[in-house]
């Protein structure tokens, strides 16, 4: 009898997992399918438009987590500087204290760019809305509420680059010991 099939979360955790860890032109069906411990076909099965089906289906299950975590608090009308501490907090864990690799930051190279630009600029974009909006409840007028947004994704993602090819959690962790200041300072 053959095994049962996993929940579609539960393959899709895992081909995000596979597509931070690989990115998408290096991650292969073959390495697709050992990551997930399916079949070509059970992955066909979930994903009838291959890859790039699954890919999308990674951007979503990140979406998801992105508004529960990040622009769910920072939506709320808690405190702006509390509110930062929550995403804070959640961005720590999601790229496992700088150690873990970006989805977006992945995608931004090869053949994923063209194929993912707009997910990718919408992704982005929130990411900036979402610490824009928290900086302007703070007080900061909008022009430089948005610059302070636009620095702080690209020191994160600086950071997620930097700590992983130092091997080294530091940069990351400096980067959101550095944020509250920067952001809403």
């Amino acid at each position: 009898m053959p095994a049962p099939l996993l929940p579609r979360d539960a393959v899709v955790d895992r081909l995000l997992a596979a597509f931070r860890e690989h990115g998408y032109d290096a991650a292969s069906l073959g390495q697709l399918s050992k990551i997930t411990g399916l079949g070509r076909s059970s992955l066909y099965h979930y994903f009838p438009g291959g890859k790039e089906d699954m890919a999308r289906a990674v951007f979503e299950r990140v979406d998801r987590w992105c508004d529960a975590e990040l622009f769910g608090p920072a939506g709320t009308a808690e405190d702006p500087d509390r509110r930062l501490a929550r995403m804070i907090e959640a961005l720590d864990a999601f790229f496992a204290g700088g150690m873990a690799a970006c989805l977006f930051g992945n995608f931004v190279v090869g053949s994923a760019r063209s194929i993912f630009q707009e997910p990718l600029g919408a992704a982005f974009g929130r990411w900036i809305d979402g610490f824009a909006a928290l900086a302007m409840d703070k007080g900061i007028p909008g022009p430089e509420a948005r610059r302070r947004a636009e620095d702080a994704v690209m020191r994160l993602q600086g950071a997620l680059v930097l700590s992983r090819g130092l091997d080294d959690p530091a940069p990351f962790r400096r980067v959101l010991d550095e944020l509250p200041a920067q952001l809403l300072g």
